[in-house]
């Protein structure tokens, strides 16, 4: 039984371990330092460095393991912490995602049936979404291909003043398809 114990609380201290180094976890021997202030303080061993961050009364956390030599900076690790999430979240909040969305088409398509579809993918345009065109074979209409590229191109021209071509059409299978992008002005 005090085995488990052992290994649970080994699991959940593992997943306390931050991604970062901070005061007795950093091993480099010389690192540049960076002050509370954010000055450069300049390249000192690591015992100058602990020593100046003990004084503030705050930690030192490694922020660049891979420069040469390693960047720390004096900082309050609960705080510096707080901060580089804040700005993770903010960076998420300003991120748009672009879409794909997919109209199908078939070769035997009627002008009415197209408008509809062009409508649609007006729509889509307008609210910043790339729009993927697929026109899709069946049967003996794999034989005519070449012939209905010209619906494809067609519906670009109906959405000329909204959209631009991203890809051209293009065979894959029994389908050709086309990417369009929002025309930007």
């Amino acid at each position: 039984m005090d085995t488990f114990a052992d290994v649970s609380t080994f699991f959940q201290e593992d997943k306390t371990i931050s991604e970062l180094f901070i005061n007795d976890q950093i091993r480099a021997k010389e690192v540049r330092v960076i002050g509370v202030d954010g000055e450069q303080l300049g390249v000192m061993s690591l015992s100058d460095a602990k020593k100046i961050a003990e004084d503030e009364g705050v930690d030192l956390v490694m922020i660049a393991p891979t420069a040469k030599p390693p960047v720390c900076r004096v900082v309050d690790y609960g705080k510096f912490k707080y901060e580089q999430l804040r700005k993770e979240k903010e960076a998420r909040k300003k991120q748009k995602t672009v879409e794909i969305k997919e109209i199908r088409l078939s070769p035997n398509i009627d002008t009415n049936d197209l408008n509809t579809k062009v409508n649609a993918a007006k729509k889509f345009l307008e609210k910043g979404n790339r729009v993927k065109i697929t026109l899709r074979f069946r049967g003996r209409e794999m034989a005519h291909m070449g012939a209905s590229v010209h619906i494809l191109t067609d519906f670009a021209e109906a959405l000329s003043d909204v959209a631009v071509i991203e890809k051209q059409p293009k065979v894959e299978g029994r389908s050709m398809t086309m990417f369009l992008t929002e025309k930007k002005n």
